[in-house]
């Protein structure tokens, strides 16, 4: 499922979301060179998170292939700011692409329901508190993290808990075919939620994490935003809607 808009007015402009998504491509362009190497591969050896150089369980030293002839040199003086910095990283175009659609799908109305420095906070904490659950999952792992997925996590964890219900205009792809569907929140964010929780079974049975997908940064980021979305949200803010929200009848 892949969600293209929703049917969720808001009030405030999204200054911070669209500023998120303003650095995160900046940072992709000019840091990471769009994806050429070398850029790409020192942006991620030392700026990405690395759960067992953080936690020196990997020995320094240790080189990960990153590819052709290129590795990452784990030291004895881990990036301690790496699991901020890994969170405006990425790691390739479709990567940056997918993260940045789904922030500014849900990201606006979230940003709405607290104002633009809660909301920077929020988004923030979901993104470290994601990085933290993925490095809980393996503490030992060598193997860089980067992507703003986390804390996006986060936003569609407060968008579960708030709008629940509000209709969510999505792609649905069946073999060769497309098509669009509208779905209350709640199915298309438990649906995406199931699906990081299945991708994320290895780790909880506690297998060793490798690369791929970092499915328990998404649950961390994800129950963060449910846990801390009321303590963000203001209360005034919600009720100064220009019009009701439309919600389905089920």
């Amino acid at each position: 499922m892949i969600p293209y808009k929703d049917e969720n007015p808001t009030t405030l402009p999204a200054i911070v979301t669209v500023g998120i998504v303003v650095v995160n491509t900046v940072v992709w362009l000019l840091v990471q060179g769009a994806g050429t190497e070398p850029a790409l591969t020192r942006s991620v050896c030392e700026l990405g998170l690395v759960p067992g150089e953080l936690l020196g369980r990997v020995p320094a030293g240790t080189a990960i292939p990153m590819g052709q002839g290129v590795a990452c040199v784990m030291t004895n003086s881990p990036a301690l700011f790496s699991p901020l910095t890994s969170m405006f990283l990425h790691g390739g175009w479709f990567h940056l692409i997918g993260n940045m659609w789904f922030l500014w799908v849900f990201g606006n109305n979230i940003e709405d329901s607290m104002g633009h420095t809660r909301f920077v906070a929020f988004y923030l904490i979901c993104g470290l508190l994601a990085a933290a659950a993925q490095v809980a999952s393996g503490p030992s792992s060598p193997i860089p993290m980067v992507g703003a997925s986390g804390a996006i996590s986060g936003v569609m964890g407060a968008y579960l808990v708030l709008y629940p219900r509000v209709r969510v205009h999505t792609l649905i792809f069946l073999g060769f075919f497309l098509t669009r569907v509208t779905l209350p929140a709640y199915i298309m964010l438990l649906f995406w939620m199931a699906v990081q929780v299945i991708g994320g079974l290895p780790a909880l049975s506690g297998a060793n994490a490798g690369g791929g997908v970092a499915f328990m940064a998404h649950i961390g980021g994800f129950l963060a935003g449910v846990a801390l979305i009321r303590l963000f949200a203001k209360p005034e803010f919600m009720h100064r809607r220009r019009r009701p929200i439309v919600v389905s009848r089920w």
